[in-house]
């Protein structure tokens, strides 16, 4: 049984690394063990860890989802200074989508549910 999940990603500078998280999600972490290494509750039991060391190469996005992906965008554009990044759209997907990343290479996206009664439904599981 999986009862908790987080996702690492590395930075080569924690000061600067942990103030780009702390700006992108909007608050401090939730738990700094120790110098080098800061961790975020997104959700219920579901951790982000900033840690300094290596970008790992390839590995998938971590993925947010947002209630406004136009004014997160603008909001990331201003505040950490992000080249503006392209929000994708299909009929077929319930979901706008974007992906930009770090100053360290790690990929992060947002997503937007389109259907606003799932978008209030997730936003009220929590």
């Amino acid at each position: 049984m999986i009862y908790e999940v987080t996702f690492q990603v590395r930075v080569t500078e924690m000061v600067k690394g942990e103030w780009w998280y702390q700006t992108l999600l909007g608050r401090e972490p939730d738990f700094v063990p120790h110098e080098g290494f800061a961790e975020w509750e997104l959700i219920s039991r579901c951790w982000l860890q900033v840690a300094v060391g290596i970008p790992a190469k390839s590995s998938g996005p971590l993925r947010l989802g947002v209630v406004n992906i136009e004014a997160e965008r603008e909001r990331l554009v201003k505040e950490l200074n992000i080249a503006h990044f392209k929000i994708y759209e299909r009929p077929e997907v319930p979901v706008k989508w974007a992906t930009f990343s770090d100053p360290w290479g790690n990929p992060i996206g947002l997503f937007e549910y389109l259907n606003e009664a799932e978008k209030d439904r997730k936003m009220n599981e929590y």
